[in-house]
């Protein structure tokens, strides 16, 4: 671990920057070491209260008066003045966690290594660039919707609302979206005292949305008594693929022996997608059926097998890339029929397949540190090597061990 340095007297610097004798000034050097003015010293161990990702130089000033800090321990003292979280020990089920504790304990870990930061880089740029391209192919799938004129090419939506993640956790940044969707619920509760709601969540490839939606999920029921859904277009995708792939095997002369593209049509696209139905089927519960072409499935009953066959999982490139509109607008009907029933859609995706769902409450999350997305990556990717290797219960230093040969691996296949 890379821990702060312990604390020095510096006896001048309360002269040299002008401070009433009462106060204790704090001022982080480039080194990460912790100075401070005093009369008497205030022990920090470096071994037990790590910081993360101190500051790369000179920050502000902190200052106190001796009256503030009578009966307070090193750690939230000197947690209070920095506004930094101390770090736990990466122990064996904080590894197990998997969730952003342990992505930040890695973080901190390993703030002075020039070898992760080249990891962090190289994981960032990756993301980025895959998130470009996945922009242009969903672009592209919605400019071919335009052109057919499956959607509206002149449909502006709703203005999206930005939320800077940079040092919140989960439960915070889903408090700064409660907050307006608390607003928007309590505005409209007059006229509907069961109503629903739709929150649209976008953000580039490691702002933490997945985390976000789960975490809004479970404060929405446990603290709003909400019933919600997490709606997703993937498995009518897959389902408009099935049928394709169904039609396919079914006029083996027309798809010239299976060639799914020839059942690409927009006659074909519009009658598989009619083939679709949102609604209430078993026990009452929404879902989406599947009948046609000899196929009658609820979606919810075949998701994790008819869903992900190969014929299916292989196609769905090609499929998606010319079935944007039609998923978009059964996608948006469906969020619409639960919202009026009462229930809140959260809704997880890129800008461009959300737009065209109508709801005030759309939220992107952002970071005003993009270095940040890589780091993210890199210490999940570390976590999850070291936890295939170490033994249950192992030590910490034990793991330490395992996540320095982890990263000396993962840097060397990153630039080779």
């Amino acid at each position: 671990m890379r821990f702060l340095q312990a604390a020095t007297i510096l006896q001048s610097t309360a002269s040299l920057l002008r401070l009433p004798p009462n106060t204790l000034a704090f001022v982080l050097s480039p080194t990460k070491q912790l100075l401070h003015t005093s009369s008497s010293i205030i022990a920090i161990s470096r071994q037990k209260y790590p910081f993360v990702s101190p500051p790369q130089k000179l920050v502000s000033i902190t200052t106190t008066t001796t009256t503030q800090l009578q009966e307070t321990s090193p750690k939230s003292y000197f947690s209070s003045l920095t506004n930094f979280s101390p770090m736990p020990d990466l122990t064996y089920p904080l590894l197990t966690a998997q969730n952003a504790t342990t992505t930040n304990t890695i973080i901190n870990h390993y703030a002075t290594s020039s070898e992760f930061t080249t990891l962090a880089t190289f994981e960032g740029s990756s993301i980025l660039q895959r998130d470009e391209e996945d922009a242009s192919k969903l672009q592209k799938g919605i400019d071919i919707a335009k052109a057919k004129g499956v959607i509206d090419p002149n449909f502006v939506p709703e203005e999206y609302i930005t939320v800077d993640v940079l040092g919140k956790n989960p439960e915070e940044v889903a408090e700064d979206i409660l907050l307006k969707v608390r607003a928007e619920d309590s505005s409209s509760s007059n006229n509907n005292n069961n109503k629903g709601g739709v929150v649209v969540l976008c953000g580039l490839s490691g702002t933490g949305k997945g985390t976000t939606v789960a975490t809004l999920k479970h404060k929405l029921e446990s603290d709003d008594g909400k019933q919600v859904v997490c709606w997703s277009n993937g498995n009518i995708f897959r389902s408009v693929t099935l049928l394709a792939a169904t039609w396919s095997e079914q006029h083996p002369e027309e798809s010239n022996g299976g060639d799914i593209t020839k059942a690409l049509t927009k006659d074909n696209l519009a009658s598989f997608v009619n083939m679709l139905t949102f609604g209430k089927f078993k026990d009452g519960k929404y879902d989406t059926r599947i009948c046609g072409l000899g196929l009658d499935y609820l979606v919810s009953e075949v998701q994790n097998t008819e869903l992900k066959a190969p014929k299916v999982s292989k196609n769905i490139p090609t499929v998606a890339e010319v079935t944007q509109g039609e998923v978009i607008l059964f996608a948006a009907e469906a969020i619409r029929q639960m919202g009026e029933d009462g229930i809140f859609v959260l809704l997880e995706g890129r800008e461009q397949t959300v737009n065209y769902v109508r709801t005030p409450l759309r939220f992107t999350l952002t970071l005003s540190d993009m270095s940040l997305i890589g780091k993210r990556r890199a210490a999940q990717r570390l976590a999850a090597g070291v936890l295939g290797e170490v033994k249950e219960g192992a030590c910490v230093e034990e793991i330490e061990v395992v996540l320095d040969g982890q990263l000396a691996k993962m840097v060397k296949e990153a630039s080779a």
